[in-house]
């Protein structure tokens, strides 16, 4: 029987009840008895208050507007629900059967092949052959095994591969980048925070003979000197500065810098359409003025 079979169903039970509880109380009303004579001491003994009163009629609750939001759900979309599902599970980070889901969320899985069949290869839903848990791409529970897991990529750890690893996983992160465990740097090509680890292993002192003999390396000026010292030790150079010098003079390319053009200055002759820009004409007054 659907759902809305079961609310008209419901619907005529209240009915019925209802009456039932009116024919009840009807019944339960005191006859009308001829008064009979009573001494005074026992008119007294019996207090006014033992005349019988109809009961309340009871109150069925009316769960319409609960019966209807179930059904929506139920009725709705195959990815609405599955959404609705790993909601669920990543808020509780607990493992439900789908009776439980049912239960907590209104979604009824074992009625819904393509519900079920979707979370249980749903790369977010773990799922043991009973139960549903929340499966994050990185099992670490707490800051130690945060910390654990980034040593593991020197390379860095993207934050959004952590986020969804357990609820406080971004104030961990926080919380290691104040202690210097690690660095939490934005990378500028996709905007995202990547996450790596301070190895201090890597920190070593460097002598100041080595940094002496460093610094008085002469480095050639020119970059085909440069390129040919990198031929001699096997390296590629990334430019070919001989070839293009010699495209250059082939193309008859110079080196001197172009000369810029004078600028024209306003003469008599010239047409003025910018009357109302005074300082334009003052090379012209000028030279009116000398002549």
């Amino acid at each position: 029987m659907d759902l809305k079979g079961q609310l008209d169903r419901f619907k005529k039970q209240q009915e019925r009840c209802q009456s039932t509880l009116s024919s009840i109380n009807a019944s339960r009303a005191p006859p009308s008895a001829p008064s009979r004579p009573s001494s005074s001491s026992s008119s007294s003994s019996v207090p006014a208050a033992t005349s019988l009163k109809p009961a309340p009629p009871v109150k069925f609750s009316n769960d319409t507007e609960r019966l209807q939001f179930i059904n929506s759900i139920r009725k709705g979309p195959v990815g609405a629900q599955i959404k609705r599902v790993i909601e669920l599970l990543f808020e509780t980070r607990q493992a439900f059967t789908p009776e439980q889901i049912n239960e907590r969320c209104y979604v009824d899985m074992l009625s819904n092949k393509a519900v079920f069949d979707s979370l249980r290869n749903n790369p977010k839903v773990y799922y043991d052959g009973r139960r549903f848990s929340y499966k994050a791409k990185h099992d670490v529970k707490d800051k130690k095994q945060l910390l654990s897991l980034i040593k593991k990529y020197p390379a860095g750890i993207a934050a959004v591969d952590l986020k969804d690893a357990y609820p406080n996983v971004m104030d961990d992160l926080q919380a290691l980048k104040a202690s210097k465990h690690i660095w939490f740097l934005s990378n500028a090509d996709s905007q995202e925070d990547i996450a790596y680890p301070n190895d201090f292993k890597g920190q070593i002192e460097v002598d100041d003979e080595f940094k002496s003999l460093f610094r008085d390396i002469d480095i050639p000026s020119d970059l085909l000197d440069v390129e040919k010292e990198l031929q001699k030790i096997g390296l590629k150079p990334v430019m070919n500065t001989a070839q293009r010098r010699a495209a250059a003079q082939i193309q008859g390319v110079s080196n001197k810098p172009k000369q810029k053009k004078k600028k024209q200055e306003i003469s008599k002759r010239t047409k003025l359409t910018n009357a109302h820009l005074p300082e334009l004409f003052q090379n012209l007054n000028a030279s009116s003025s000398r002549n």
